[in-house]
């Protein structure tokens, strides 16, 4: 998925388009033409590029069956897997009640990162010996190292023991990598975003180019995060007081939170002020089911999911929606939660569960086909909108442009007032902030304060799993869903990856 206007950038990602996986699986591809590994990034448009195949992995957060948001959020107590049956996508089935095992985890959510870790490593090995400013190349380092950070981010959050790898290997390397302790796998992510923010530029020169790109801030943004999920909160908190500045008010790179809630969740509001960095797509990409989650659509299949199945508006004045395939819808639980909160609206969907639209003595305005685990509330914020369905070319339900947030200036505050430990007056601040912008007052600064806002104010990105784990409370709201202590807390390794490799299996998984 190209990130910015470039000229050659589809040239970066087919020259990396082979997956790097940790088995015998990897097929090594021969070079065609001139293009190899021994011969490109010979000038800056070549390291650009391949800078931008690195990017491309970005769109796992939201584009393809198996994207983060739609997958973390089934593994959270707010909302079920949904869609149309109990085997419709076994992997997104299984983690979201906790039957989750080596062959049921989506192969992808290893080796799509491995891939972008891959793609950034040659980059690294291959820049220094480019013909090029050494101002940009040091930029191109830097983006390249802060995506890498981001990628083992990811894979550590999701799977705990992971290879570490920082150099180009052969394919039969692949094979005696062993898993690394995760410490050293965290202190390889810091040292990679601390390295980039030195590099990076404060702001983006040209939005209408290089929208998408990395900035300093959005470094720190993540090298907060990483602290606070080792429970580094003194260094999270230096370094998210950095992207925060004064709560409420404009940072030092020009974010604010935005007045109305609401327009985050507008399709044609990209890269808006609140925005730290995001995750873009494209209805022009001309996506189809050929090229569906291979990593060169650039269309958000979030959309689609999360839409109501079979949805029909019955006259003019209900909303005007595509049908979708139900996935992601809320649990009761959070709806009881939510009920009262001004995010109601801009964040559920409620469409009544079909049992009720049908006995309703008023004509119903609109209807749709319950799908599996059906409650009748879907996630607004992603939900496709007739406006926004695609006219040109590829498959029309693939092709949506909605941008999705890796991380925004809500979440950092919040993180920030918890890094915090919860407490003081710019702990307070922070919190009143995020209150603040939705019209609702002051309330004392506390840990389960702090919980309960992330909750609210971020519900249905992806984040909400990864939160109760990091507090420890994933046991307590999941065990009902069949989550086990000392297990459930990260995925099981693919199968694939197992075979013929030093790879070994996470604990209590078979």
């Amino acid at each position: 998925m190209k990130r910015f206007n470039l000229k050659n950038g589809v040239l970066g990602i087919l020259f990396f388009s082979a997956v790097m996986s940790c088995s015998d699986d990897f097929i090594e591809i021969e070079p065609k033409g001139v293009f190899s590994s021994e011969n490109y990034y010979s000038n800056e448009e070549e390291a650009f590029s391949g800078l931008v195949a690195v990017y491309d992995i970005l769109r796992k957060q939201s584009g393809g069956f198996e994207n983060m948001i739609a997958m973390m959020n089934a593994g959270s107590d707010d909302h079920f897997a949904g869609g149309g049956s109990s085997t419709d996508g076994i992997g997104i089935q299984s983690f979201s009640n906790f039957t989750i095992n080596k062959n049921t985890i989506p192969l992808s959510f290893w080796s799509d990162y491995y891939q972008g870790i891959f793609r950034a490593n040659v980059l690294l090995q291959r820049i220094p010996e480019a013909d090029m400013d050494d101002n940009v190349r040091n930029q191109f380092i830097a983006e390249a190292r802060a995506l890498r950070g981001i990628y083992y981010f990811e894979l550590v959050r999701m799977f705990g023991n992971i290879p570490l790898i920082t150099i180009p290997l052969e394919p039969s390397e692949f094979l005696t990598i062993p898993q690394a302790d995760p410490t050293a796998v965290y202190a390889q992510i810091e040292e990679d975003l601390l390295f980039s923010i030195d590099y990076l530029p404060s702001t983006i020169a040209d939005m209408s180019a290089d929208a998408g790109r990395l900035t300093k801030g959005a470094a720190q943004a993540m090298l907060g995060k990483v602290f606070l999920f080792q429970g580094k909160n003194a260094l999270a908190a230096e370094q998210l007081a950095q992207v925060n500045g004064t709560p409420g008010q404009t940072n030092q790179y020009g974010n604010k939170l935005l007045d109305n809630f609401g327009d985050l969740w507008l399709v044609a509001n990209k890269f808006n002020q609140e925005s730290i960095f995001e995750v873009a797509h494209t209805n022009t990409g001309l996506t189809g089911w050929g090229n569906w989650g291979s990593g060169t659509d650039e269309g958000n299949s979030l959309n689609i999911m999360v839409g109501p199945r079979g949805y029909v508006q019955v006259i003019p004045s209900a909303p005007d929606l595509p049908s979708g395939w139900s996935f992601n819808v809320f649990t009761e639980d959070f709806i009881n939660f939510m009920t009262g909160d001004p995010r109601f609206d801009a964040t559920v969907f409620n469409v009544l569960p079909y049992e009720a639209i049908a006995q309703a003595q008023d004509p119903p305005t609109h209807a749709y086909s319950p799908g599996y685990q059906d409650t009748g509330y879907f996630l607004n914020k992603f939900l496709p909108k007739q406006a926004d369905v695609h006219t040109g070319g590829g498959d029309v339900i693939l092709n949506y442009r909605q941008n999705t947030y890796m991380i925004r200036l809500a979440d950092t505050y919040l993180l920030e007032a918890e890094a915090l430990g919860s407490t003081g007056a710019r702990a307070q601040a922070l919190l009143d902030a995020v209150r603040a912008r939705v019209g609702l007052p002051s309330i004392p600064v506390s840990l389960n304060a702090i919980k309960d806002e992330r909750r609210k104010e971020l519900a249905g990105e992806g984040h909400r799993f990864f939160d109760l784990v990091r507090w420890g409370d994933a046991a307590t709201k999941l065990s009902s869903r069949g989550f086990v202590a000392g297990k459930n807390e990260i995925f099981p390794i693919p199968y694939q990856e197992l075979e013929n490799t030093a790879i070994v299996q996470n604990p209590q998984y078979n």
